[in-house]
């Protein structure tokens, strides 16, 4: 529709400040002589929007130009109260501000479109509290005035300043260039680097933070969904590495793959998986080995076998009589 194409080219000048005929073209997927009636038709509006000519020459919108577009279509909106649903922005202190937005949103629908997509954002629900087996999905609690300093310096590219609690150590003061958030299960993460070195920081563990007036020493641009698929690899496979043979049901492949490193894999004659994988250290072993039961074996090394021995017998003493009322 030339109504949203009109909305995407203000907002492409919002964003980009002066772009070519060509290049607005290209954006939109229209020809430059579709692109040149619409500027037409957005001056014709009362939108400035004014030529520059010359080598790097394009168009521009005035200075200081702001106004409401307010042209949100159906799925637009159900879209943005979807994503409203989730439970990311609680994470990160934004739940108060995305609740205020969600309203502005509906209120700026036009009446027809209102009630139907509210409703239908009714009927869609994501990331629940609880699961099919009734498991609390437990939040870690973040002080506001925390992961408001941590948010401000991440926005405005400054320094940041945390008193962080790593397991197991004393807190500690320490000066970080803050990369960008993210939450996974609710837990919220901050990605920094410290002396020109990767470091992920869990929010719930910073006790104090404090924004510095220092700008970052960060790239302009980042992927964070590499980055963190890269720090979350070396995780796994950082620490005191163990490697472990285990036969595995194929039905449970997902979860051990999910939390170690394959170095080989093949398939026995009976139809199970025989990995070798490598665990972070042997706490992470014995305990993602547990948690799969009779559908993985571990075959060597013998003290991971014997420990899972030892458990195992240990829970069968505590059940192997009758119970004590």
């Amino acid at each position: 529709m030339r109504a949203d194409r009109l909305v995407s080219l203000v907002l492409l000048l919002r964003q980009h400040g002066r772009l070519s005929a060509a290049a607005l073209a290209r954006e939109l997927e229209v020809s430059t002589r579709t692109v040149l009636r619409d500027i037409e038709a957005l001056s014709a509006a009362g939108v400035p929007v004014y030529a520059e000519r010359g080598r790097h020459g394009g168009f521009e919108l005035l200075p200081g130009f702001r106004t409401e577009l307010t042209g949100l279509n159906h799925d637009e909106a159900l879209a943005l109260l979807v994503a409203g649903s989730r439970r990311g922005a609680q994470a990160f202190g934004l739940g108060p501000a995305l609740a205020s937005a969600m309203l502005k949103v509906v209120d700026a629908l036009p009446e027809s479109h209102r009630a139907t997509a509210a409703g239908a954002a009714q009927r869609v629900l994501i990331d629940p509290e609880t699961d099919l087996l009734a498991r609390r999905v437990v939040a870690e609690e973040v002080p506001d005035a925390v992961v408001t300093e941590v948010r401000r310096a991440v926005f405005a590219g400054h320094k940041l300043r945390i008193h962080y609690a790593a397991a197991d150590q004393t807190p500690k003061w320490r000066t970080v260039d803050p990369i960008g958030l993210v939450t996974v299960r609710d837990q919220g993460y901050l990605l920094a680097t410290r002396s020109g070195a990767d470091r992920t920081y869990r929010l719930s563990r910073i006790l104090a933070a404090e924004e510095l007036a220092e700008p970052a020493q960060r790239p302009d641009r980042v992927d964070l969904g590499r980055a963190w698929q890269e720090r979350s690899t070396r995780f796994r496979t950082g620490g005191d590495q163990v490697t472990v043979l285990v036969r595995v049901d194929p039905a449970r492949r997902h979860d051990l793959v999910g939390t170690a490193a394959v170095r080989s894999e093949e398939t026995d004659a009976d139809g199970r998986l025989r990995l070798e994988v490598t665990f972070q250290d042997p706490r992470h072993a014995e305990w993602a080995l547990w948690h799969l039961a009779t559908n993985a074996e571990a075959l060597a090394p013998q003290w991971l076998r014997d420990s899972l021995r030892e458990r195992a017998a240990a829970i069968a003493t505590c059940y192997g009589g009758s119970s004590r009322e």
